[in-house]
């Protein structure tokens, strides 16, 4: 959902950082760029500006802002634009690394001459600036080593997550460095008016987080009441929670910790609201800890839930536009949810072609129960593909006979590469006007 928007927010945030830089310009230099060392400078404070700036959007995305999911599309889109721009982040902050072990080689090659007397004063104790300045070097070694682990998918999750702890407190040690070495007339300049509150926030953020606070609103305990698993490496877990839940919309998914030492895990809600305070999960086996989940897991066995979040939402369709459903393995479970919600009014439900695709229909549960879901659902046209029969889903079979006028919305739930197939052949090989929705778990 929203797939633009990560993009488009990171380069209007990148885009007012800049600005505001240009904007403090001619106050900071009066007569523009004379020599190399004011361009060695800018080049200092500009890339430190967008690191410390980017770092500060990181940590308050990292407090899981409900209130942009209808901006962004979701926490699902939020996290992503968590990394990207903690990812953004450690590179501009290599790059302030890099041009500032260039001042010894322009000294070398040009000389101090040309340097402006006392342009890179801050106006503060000399101890302090060395004490911050050897503080940002460290931070940036460490940043990086931490950005390195969490794009390194081998490293286990459990010890990542413990790591990644210590980022809050990472940042307001660079917060440090910035706030003592950004010359001292820029505080009242358009960058330092965008800086302030940018600091401030992050400082907040990561307070919050070191204080153990993210999502504590959001989350209910409960108990595990049925453990069941499938031969198709899929567990089926139902929880009973406690009276705290104020229950879920069908698409949505939770942060659910079944061991305090593994952490929470994000997994779909595969039914829909009864009003019972009761969710089931359905998890495949994609890692170590899921594909053990079957025998670690015992009735009665507490469990602590964080949500619900999510977008992914067939309502949130355009009126009149055409509805394709599409899912791969697991990633059925949001529309098991959407189907057995509208078991409540069948004559209420839209009207959608559902794909499902699976390795062996014949032994799958999924495929079952949607068999029996939609079955007492007329509007909803079932289509199962099984590549164990040789079947395969390829845009050309998702593309309508007619071109709607109002377009086609296609909601995905499935892996990565058949989302990006059927997007790019609906949108080649068809007139239509194409909106994809497409959750984004890839959270680390």
């Amino acid at each position: 959902m929203k797939s633009k928007a990560t993009g488009i927010t990171l380069v209007a945030f990148i885009a007012a950082v800049v600005f505001s830089w240009g904007a403090s310009l001619p106050v900071e230099l009066g007569q523009g760029l004379s020599t190399r060392w004011d361009v060695y400078e800018q080049s200092l404070y500009l890339t430190g500006v967008l690191s410390i700036a980017l770092m500060s959007l990181t940590m308050v995305l990292a407090t899981r802002p409900v209130w942009l999911d209808p901006l962004l599309g979701g926490l699902d889109r939020i996290y992503q634009l968590h990394k990207w721009a903690g990812i953004l982040a450690v590179s501009f902050g290599v790059a302030h690394w890099l041009v500032e072990m260039g001042d010894d080689w322009i000294k070398d090659l040009f000389g101090r001459g040309a340097r402006l007397a006392g342009a890179d004063a801050s106006g503060m104790l000399d101890s302090i600036r060395d004490a911050a300045e050897d503080l940002g070097e460290w931070g940036i070694y460490l940043a990086i080593g931490m950005l390195l682990l969490s794009l390194w998918r081998a490293f286990p999750y459990k010890f990542w997550r413990y790591l990644h702890r210590g980022m809050p407190a990472l940042y307001l040690l660079l917060v440090f460095h910035a706030a003592w070495l950004l010359p001292v007339q820029w505080w009242t300049q358009p960058v330092g008016l965008l800086l302030a509150p940018l600091l401030l926030a992050g400082s907040l953020a990561s307070l919050h987080s070191m204080g153990g606070r993210v999502g504590h609103r959001r989350k209910t305990r409960g108990r595990v009441v049925s453990v069941r698993a499938h031969a198709a490496g899929i567990t089926e877990v139902v929880c009973q929670l406690d009276a705290g839940w104020q229950g879920h919309r069908p698409g949505q998914f939770a942060l659910v910790s079944f061991e305090r030492l593994e952490g929470a895990h994000p997994f779909t809600i595969a039914s829909a609201d009864q009003g019972d305070a009761r969710v089931t999960f359905q998890i495949k086996a994609l890692g170590d800890y899921t594909r053990d989940l079957a025998s670690r897991l015992n009735v009665g066995q507490p469990v602590l839930i964080e949500g619900p979040y999510g977008c992914f939402d067939y309502n949130r369709s355009k009126p009149g536009a055409r509805q394709i459903w599409v899912a791969a393995g697991v990633g059925v479970t949001p529309f098991l949810a959407w189907l057995e919600e509208c078991q409540n009014d069948p004559a209420r439900a839209p009207a959608a072609d559902l794909h499902y695709c699976t390795r062996d229909a014949a032994s799958d549960p999924l495929a079952a129960r949607l068999g029996e879901l939609c079955a007492t659902l007329p509007s909803i046209r079932l289509r199962i593909h099984d590549s164990h029969q040789g079947e395969r889903l390829t845009a050309d079979q998702l593309a309508p006979a007619s071109l709607p006028r109002r377009g086609v919305d296609l909601w995905f739930c499935g892996p990565v590469g058949l989302a990006r197939s059927l997007r790019e052949g609906m949108r080649t090989g068809t007139g239509a006007r194409l909106r994809f929705h497409q959750e984004a778990f890839q959270m680390r």
